[in-house]
């Protein structure tokens, strides 16, 4: 039930917000009442909170599958990369939890016990990835193992949440499968050609327009 109850929470928040959301749409969503709403899990910013741990304890528990720590560095990076990428376009609704959340100014993520736990792992395996690029060559400078993860996910995260008014602002359909492919590669090379100093072999710059349908390309 508990399971049940934060899953349409979770669907509630990321399409209402916390303001928009209504207790009674979770409850029904679950197949329960509100008691049973109150008595699984609480009132409805402990839900609220709940959700945002969930959120935030799913993508780490599925980065600490990456297996980061036996690959070479760079094929490393690289893989953390396609996860973020993947993972955000594959779990739209955490990313409205994270505007929603930094709209209230981290409000509810301040009184979480666990959320602070969960990104230390996380930061430890970057830092090590980065400590053995440098060790080896692959990499020039050991980077701040937190800056390096919220310029990745900065990367894939204003894209995406930007997609509709920046795909109107430059006349492309920033969500078909060849933009966000192209999106990928260039992200990835972008990060790789910091760390390695290889900018040119890295980001690959093609001078020839590309052909995108249904778009008018302007001289």
């Amino acid at each position: 039930m508990r399971l049940r109850i934060l899953e349409a929470a979770k669907q509630e928040f990321s399409a209402h917000g916390l303001a928009g959301a209504r207790v009674d749409r979770i409850a029904a969503k679950a197949g329960a009442n509100k008691r049973m709403l109150y008595y699984h899990v609480g009132n409805k910013d402990e839900l609220y909170l709940a959700v945002l741990e969930g959120a935030y304890d799913k993508i780490r528990s599925e980065e600490r599958g990456l297996d980061l720590e036996h690959l070479d560095p760079p094929e490393a990076i690289r893989r953390l990369i396609e996860f973020t990428w993947g993972y955000f376009l594959r779990n739209p609704e955490f990313l409205s939890l994270l505007q929603t959340e930094n709209l209230a100014r981290a409000k509810h993520l301040k009184r979480s016990t666990k959320v602070k736990s969960m990104h230390s792992p996380f930061v430890e395996m970057i830092r090590t990835v980065v400590r053995r690029g440098v060790e080896s060559g692959d990499f020039q400078v050991a980077v701040d193992p937190v800056q390096l993860y919220i310029s990745i996910a900065a990367l894939s995260f204003f894209y995406l949440s930007n997609s509709a008014t920046l795909s109107v602002i430059f006349g492309r359909d920033l969500l078909a499968k060849d933009a966000k492919d192209e999106r990928l590669a260039h992200m990835a090379g972008l990060v790789l050609a910091a760390l390695t100093g290889r900018s040119a072999e890295l980001l690959q710059i093609v001078n020839a327009p590309k052909k995108r349908a249904g778009v008018v390309q302007t001289v």
